[in-house]
């Protein structure tokens, strides 16, 4: 895929996590299927953060400098320390928006030859600009069907006779 591809799908996620984060009451935007996993302000959350440290702050870095050290995070540190799940989905709708305009204006000016940039990151090696971009719409798609699969547990205990039309 083209950066300008992938800017679009980018672009159609995020129209897609804010809007779910807009129509969703609080109690289910913050509701946990389990033990330890997140609520879908908790994966909104961690989108954001990977926008700004895994993926836009990367290319970032792999642009401005000649073979940088590419800096590793804490998802789930970041993620107790962001507290999303006390958060008011709006407010989160509205900083996801605003990065995500943010990144698919880094993804639509990329140019051919900044692609194969690359830089060292401790745990996987090597990346390029076009690694992390691909990556980047395959990170976000499994999220985004994490926060979706979360609204499907949470609304199947309301369906009644209706679960016999699908599977939990």
């Amino acid at each position: 895929m083209t950066p300008a591809h992938i800017a679009d799908v980018l672009e159609e996620s995020g129209r897609s996590y804010t809007g779910l984060l807009r129509a969703l009451p609080r109690q289910c935007a913050t509701w946990h299927p389990a033990e330890g996993e997140w609520c879908v302000n908790e994966c909104a959350g961690h989108i954001i953060e990977a926008e700004r440290r895994g993926f836009a702050g990367r290319i970032r870095l792999l642009i401005a400098a000649s073979d940088p050290e590419l800096p590793g995070w804490d998802p789930p540190d970041v993620a107790r320390r962001r507290n999303d799940c006390d958060r008011d989905p709006n407010e989160l709708a509205h900083e996801l928006g605003a990065a995500r305009a943010d990144s698919v204006a880094l993804v639509r000016g990329l140019k051919p030859e900044l692609l194969e940039r690359s830089g060292l990151h401790g745990e996987v090696g090597r990346l390029t600009v076009n690694d992390l971009i691909h990556e980047w719409i395959h990170h976000d798609a499994n999220h985004l069907k994490q926060a979706l699969t979360t609204v499907q547990a949470y609304v199947w205990g309301d369906m009644g006779n209706a679960r016999r039309f699908s599977e939990p």
